[in-house]
């Protein structure tokens, strides 16, 4: 397969997704050509202006207001405005003949089947042989797409499934279809990283792929751990946000952002297509849920979900909580558990786990019963989702904003105290971990000579994880390369005689030791090494 160059674009459809993509394509210097459906009938403003459904101006009306819709969108999609002008709009009975041009089409079309198979069966028409397509879908199996499509077709068919807002959310999840070409999965995960800035997850063709089979299962699985608990939602995100290396928005808060309807949409999405999941009543909609979906409370869209935002008496803006016995909005109360108090003075994250697992209140309750849950679930979908379980970590670390994806965290625990927790709470591993203890291996993952490995369930033994040879991971080298530290930096000997200053105080400020760091960091360049950088793990 000769080198591929993507130098033009065609997205069909201009939805938030189809548009955000645009403008993510547009950001990086390629030409967009984007498509949408013809209107049916005019609007007040057209009617007013006396055009017809003939003229380009009402034709182009439904893709060009969803561009402009999302050009107006906050956070914006698009670096800069003017790289909008890379973008061209068109419709998909006019304009359809110009994707014989494009490099790559993406169909981010409704998320149905047969209207799929027809934009398809129309791109089929005027698709030049060896032109990449794929499709936005987060769930339709490939075997049905791909039904009635030519050899080339198949061949250069697969899934990229952006994470929304594609802009921002780093998870690329490529999932190739049974005929698709290596070479073609080899260039779509590598431009993913190179070019897009995402982190590509390799993904098998299952319902919800990776991140949202995962990220989806969490949040139900909370959604009836906290009835069973009696947590309030300001609780549950106090305890599943920046605690544990998550956003600020934890659960509730980004459940509102993302909206109900989506997630529900989704949840229902892997209970019908998951039918021997062993977790499938996980997957159902509980009543407070159902009754929160009838009264259209879908969260940011709505301008109410878990919570609502209300100017009081005195004029003053005011966040109430929803009390999920009552479905009543009520002023949150200050959130304060012990638990949370003994992590107060551990600055990493990673750290934390194994005392958040020993509290003795409610939060550790939680916590032992939503991880333990979290770890029985994902050991169980190795290999139905991914071969490789550090997929499965960086598929949440990148579309969910984890710092920690569910096996970092089950190896900061410990394997076997996991284990053991698990038990307690009525959860087991699958029996690949079970075997692993077993056969000496104490943790998911190892560092050696400065590379990261994995625990490959098909060998049996630790495996190199792929592409680190393109970075310096100094998370990997710490130990190892470390020739001088204080409570503040450390020096690291990267080779070739270079030296790097990694701050390691809180928030990164600039104290005393880390300007003894610098200050020791040269004179040790100018005595015995020949250079010295600044840098850290991000």
């Amino acid at each position: 397969m000769k080198k591929k160059h993507i130098k033009k674009v065609a997205v069909i459809g201009s939805g938030i997704m189809g548009s955000g993509i645009a403008c993510h394509f547009a950001n990086i210097g390629v030409e967009v050509l984007l498509l949408d459906i013809v209107p049916r009938e005019l609007n007040k403003q057209e009617e007013a202006k006396g055009l017809n459904l003939e003229n380009k101006l009402v034709r182009n009306r439904i893709v060009n207001d969803s561009l402009k819709a999302s050009l107006k969108s906050k956070p914006s999609p698009i670096y800069d405005q003017k790289f909008a002008s890379r973008i061209s709009t068109g419709n998909l009975e006019d304009d359809l003949h110009k994707i014989k041009d494009v490099d790559w089409i993406i169909e981010v079309v409704v998320e149905r089947l047969d209207i799929k198979k027809q934009v398809f069966e129309n791109i089929e028409k005027y698709r030049s042989d060896g032109t990449l397509i794929t499709s936005n879908t987060s769930g339709i199996p490939i075997k049905y797409m791909n039904e009635g499509r030519s050899d080339d077709f198949q061949k250069n068919f697969a899934v990229t499934h952006f994470f929304n807002p594609p802009r921002y959310l780093k998870l690329f999840e490529v999932v190739p279809g049974p005929n698709c070409d290596q070479n073609v999965v080899d260039f779509l995960m590598m431009y993913g990283e190179k070019y897009l800035g995402k982190t590509s997850v390799l993904a098998k063709d299952t319902p919800a792929f990776i991140g949202n089979r995962i990220g989806i299962f969490g949040i139900m699985s909370l959604f009836h751990t906290v009835k069973e608990l009696g947590l309030t939602v300001e609780e549950v995100d106090k305890l599943t946000g920046p605690v544990i290396g998550r956003p600020k928005s934890a659960t509730f808060r980004t459940v509102d952002v993302v909206g109900l309807d989506t997630l529900v949409h989704t949840s229902n999405g892997v209970a019908q297509n998951a039918p021997n999941d062993e977790m499938h009543d996980t997957f159902a909609i509980p009543d407070f849920i159902n009754q929160m979906m009838e009264k259209k409370w879908l969260g940011s869209k709505t301008k109410q979900g878990f919570y609502k935002k209300i100017v009081d008496e005195k004029g003053r803006k005011q966040i109430l909580g929803l009390d999920l016995n009552t479905l009543e909005y009520r002023a949150g109360e200050k959130v304060k558990f012990a638990t949370l108090g003994m992590t107060k003075t551990i600055d990493n994250v990673i750290d934390r786990f194994k005392i958040l697992v020993k509290g003795k209140d409610k939060a550790g309750e939680f916590y032992r019963k939503s991880f333990s849950a979290m770890f029985q679930y994902a050991s169980n979908r190795i290999p139905e989702i991914s071969d490789e379980l550090y997929r499965i970590d960086d598929a949440m670390k990148a579309g969910f904003g984890w710092q920690h994806g569910p096996f970092q965290i089950w190896d900061a625990i410990g394997v076997e105290a996991g284990i053991e927790m698990m038990k307690k709470e009525g959860y087991s591993p699958n029996n690949w971990v079970s075997e692993m203890v077993q056969s000496g291996e104490s943790s998911f993952y190892s560092v050696n000579e400065g590379a990261k490995y994995f625990h490959d369930i098909n060998t049996k033994n630790q495996t190199i994880i792929p592409g680190q040879d393109a970075f310096i991971i100094l998370d990997n080298i710490r130990e190892a390369k470390s020739i001088w530290s204080n409570s503040e930096a450390s020096i690291q000997h990267l080779g070739d005689g270079v030296l790097n200053i990694e701050f390691q105080s809180k928030m990164n400020t600039i104290g005393g030791g880390v300007l003894e760091a610098i200050n020791k960091g040269i004179d040790l360049a100018e005595q015995e090494y020949e250079a010295v950088i600044l840098g850290n793990q991000a």
